[in-house]
């Protein structure tokens, strides 16, 4: 099964890219952070700049994680339900599921290891840059000299084994099981169905946000500055929880514009809806970096001008502590938008370039090529709508609370701009790349693009 692994990367080699991607660049940035406790330990740094570099360890050691393991499994499970097909060949001339398993883990683990050994230059160098930023922003003292070495590669390494063997085993348990007609069956027309622990644990991620939301009202609301600490990780949680319900927001979407997209764009519509029925787990891989995107944004920009304006009513100036944690979370939240982004975007193009076979069967059957990729559009707009609604109401989760924290304000007094740029970014992200590869991957002659 070895060399099955080897010849399926070879022969699949577009449809690992997302995989590989979203391994190397969370390698890569946690590498770049991890290098920050490497650098306290060899630099005997202590006080503040000691709290300081350990911190940027922790902060994504733990966020950072979290992000890069949702990301590998969601891109890894779009590249198995691609393959539903090929394993149900392989079962129908004797593999066992054993057999696949074994393929599925030991290609996931040789993508983890060569993404892991790629990402260490850009690793060191991230690490590099960032401790730079610390040095110019007086947080940690140019005496304190840059170390990368066993913590970042080993953080680096567990993190893309882990989550890529971990991944890999979730994703294809079920495929290697079912039989070969229901195998077949999940290819044709996919599996809409969450499993009961992804429900689980999207409910579990919610209630921790609200959880964090209610402390920061409440126990937090005395404690200045001190109440980003909670604040901050509420809109992580409840738009962890929001994305591993996609599938289910992207059926209830469905069901209530089934009607109104058919009846304005007519068949471009209807091939929409469909899509976003079939291909629900497909286009929950999309809308799932969406939500975090927009969620994770709104909430921490909106925290962050909170913290100041708070500062200014009260007459004060912005000490170092407050300035280096403001440091702290641009940096930190700016590193991991930039990862969601990448995976949005990777995501997409991973699931639009698939769907070349698709597009070719909808041509022959009479419709346009125009109509194919205004299909496509169309299930961005839903998906874009959706993600902004999901996102808002998961960055409610910081926003509220924390102003109720620092300014006695249900609803604080800053204005719509920050969500309107986040709601633009991500628009724009999303539909010129749905759009391009829809345009790309419908420029292949319709018969041809049929027998993929």
């Amino acid at each position: 099964m070895f060399g099955l692994a080897v010849r399926s990367l070879r022969k699949r080699a577009g449809g690992f890219a997302a995989s590989f991607v979203a391994m190397f660049l969370g390698a890569a940035m946690v590498m770049a952070f991890g290098a920050m406790e490497d650098t306290a330990i060899s630099s005997d740094a202590t006080g503040a700049a000691e709290e300081t570099l350990v911190t940027m360890t922790i902060v994504v050691g733990g966020w950072g994680s979290a992000l890069v393991i949702l990301a590998v499994s969601s891109t890894l499970a779009l590249s198995v339900r691609q393959r539903a097909e090929e394993m149900a060949l392989l079962k129908s001339v004797g593999a066992t599921p054993a057999q696949i398993g074994r393929m599925v883990v030991g290609e996931a683990t040789g993508l983890a290891l060569v993404a892991w050994l790629l990402a260490i230059v850009p690793g060191f160098l991230g690490g590099a840059a960032l401790l730079s930023l610390l040095h110019s922003t007086d947080q940690v003292p140019e005496s304190v000299s840059y170390a990368f070495g066993p913590v970042a590669l080993g953080i680096g390494l567990t993190l893309t084994l882990v989550s890529a063997v971990a991944s890999a085993i979730i994703a294809v348990t079920r495929t290697a099981r079912a039989a070969v007609m229901q195998s077949l069956a999940d290819a044709s027309v996919g599996r809409t169905r969450m499993s009961r622990k992804r429900v689980a644990f999207g409910i579990v991620f919610l209630l921790l946000g609200l959880n964090l939301a209610v402390v920061t009202a409440t126990v937090m609301k005395d404690e200045g500055m001190n109440a980003m600490a909670t604040a901050g990780q509420a809109d992580i949680m409840a738009s962890l929880g929001l994305a591993l319900l996609a599938p289910w927001l992207i059926r209830r979407a469905a069901g209530v514009l089934s009607h109104p997209l058919g009846l304005l764009f007519g068949v471009a519509g209807e091939l929409a809806v469909s899509t976003l029925r079939r291909r629900t787990p497909q286009m929950a891989s999309v809308l799932m970096p969406i939500i975090l995107f927009t969620g994770i944004a709104t909430g921490s920009l909106y925290l962050q001008q909170i913290e100041n304006d708070a500062t200014a009513a009260a007459g004060l100036v912005s000490t170092v502590e407050q300035k280096n944690i403001a440091t702290l979370n641009f940096v930190v939240i700016g590193m991991i938008l930039l990862f969601t982004a990448v995976m949005l975007v990777n995501t997409l193009l991973a699931a639009t370039a698939y769907r070349r076979g698709e597009f070719g069967r909808q041509r022959l059957v009479g419709a346009t090529r125009g109509q194919v990729v205004g299909a496509v559009a169309l299930e961005a707009a839903v998906l874009i709508g959706l993600g902004l609604v999901c996102g808002v109401f998961a960055a409610m989760f910081t926003v509220l609370p924390f102003s109720v924290a620092r300014a006695d304000a249900l609803v604080p007094d800053i204005g719509p701009l920050i969500f309107v740029a986040v709601a633009l970014i991500t628009t724009a992200l999303t539909a010129v790349t749905a759009i391009a590869a829809a345009n790309r991957a419908a420029k292949i002659s319709p018969v041809e693009a049929a027998s993929l």
